[in-house]
């Protein structure tokens, strides 16, 4: 199956918040299958590079239950060149969902553990002393990679946290006056604990602004749960992925492809202004002190792109727009200090400002 469940705000979820409408391309007849395509076929949808990509949800689901609305918001991420932060207690596979998703799309991958006494060099890489050669050289940090886990990325201070907004914003890093080139494609998933927040630093405004996408990775069902524990009792190891039958079914080279198809999907006037409408609608609500800024709405128009593209469309329709308005603002806004006492939540909030801003026909 296709269908690409949809990023929700957990039990508090608004109808806003419902799960993405499933991708239902229109019957067509589909030409023949290119040589050493990857993935399985899917007769409705002609296009290879899309069903390469809607096949690495499978591919993860090998190693990782019930977790698709997250495997579907990374894929939005990685079509739109953005960055995701990730809200889970831990034990919910975020790190064995990352190096899953790496391995279907060929990609590499590596994970920071974040800490108070982490350094922006231990991010970044730093210059060595070469004693043999007399010069210092630069030693690459984990920063250089494809898709960096940012491990519980707020018990960080401040300075450590900045060493990532030149990478995520530039894709490069500058140390001792020379810019290095992070390596194609390049994301961060960070992930935080939404329970514990002793000994951790909030993320500044400008930082959080760079993500494109808040996901919520909730716990899993009882029938999820149930398969979890059976494939555990059945010797599922999770540093074995190929094991688990976890296989390549796409590369950069196809996402290179698909993030070209996604830029060229088409975007109307009267749907460009509903994101603006959207977006200024978050600064006029009472229960807000900070609304969205312009960024955030270029961070929907991107995410709604992708996944209108994933959902075998070539234009943006508002529901696209609803569906990625929640992961693509709730983390852009903040409510103020009296509305946070009376209980009042961001998801809630922005639903009520999409049933009340009025939708294009």
């Amino acid at each position: 199956m296709n269908d690409l469940p949809g990023v929700t705000g957990g039990a508090a979820a608004t109808e806003a918040s419902a799960p993405w409408p499933a991708p239902r391309p229109a019957p067509q007849p589909a030409p023949q299958q290119p040589a050493g395509s990857p993935g399985p076929r899917d007769d409705r949808d002609p296009d290879p590079v899309r069903q390469a990509l809607l096949a690495v949800r499978r591919e993860v689901a090998k190693a990782v239950v019930g977790q698709d609305a997250t495997v579907t918001g990374m894929l939005i991420a990685l079509l739109s060149r953005g960055h995701v932060l990730i809200e889970g207690v831990p034990g919910v596979a975020k790190t064995l969902l990352v190096r899953s998703l790496s391995a279907a799309l060929s990609l590499d991958t590596k994970r920071i553990q974040f800490t108070p006494d982490l350094m922006p060099g231990d991010v970044t890489g730093s210059l060595v002393y070469d004693s043999h050669t007399s010069e210092f050289s630069f030693r690459e940090g984990p920063v250089f990679t494809n898709i960096l886990l940012a491990d519980e990325i707020n018990r960080t201070p401040p300075k450590t946290q900045a060493s990532l907004l030149e990478a995520m914003e530039e894709r490069q890093v500058s140390v001792d006056g020379a810019s290095r080139p992070l390596p194609a494609p390049f994301i961060v998933a960070a992930t935080q604990n939404p329970v514990e927040y002793e000994g951790t630093y909030p993320l500044p405004e400008a930082q959080l602004d760079r993500f494109l996408l808040k996901l919520t990775m909730p716990l899993p069902g009882r029938d999820d749960e149930i398969e979890v524990i059976r494939r555990h009792a059945a010797g599922f190891d999770p540093r074995d992925l190929a094991a688990a039958g976890v296989r390549p079914v796409a590369g950069p080279a196809e996402l290179e492809l698909a993030r070209q198809a996604v830029a060229a999907v088409e975007i109307g006037p009267e749907v460009l202004a509903y994101i603006v409408d959207v977006v200024r609608a978050t600064r006029a609500a009472p229960s807000f002190q900070l609304g969205v800024s312009p960024r955030g709405a270029a961070a929907l128009l991107n995410g709604a792109r992708a996944w209108a593209w994933l959902s075998g469309r070539r234009f943006v329709t508002p529901d696209d727009v609803k569906a990625l308005a929640l992961p693509c603002l709730r983390h852009r806004v903040a409510l103020h200090p009296e509305a946070e006492m009376d209980g009042v939540q961001v998801d809630g909030v922005l639903g009520s400002i999409l049933a009340s801003v009025p939708v294009p026909r």
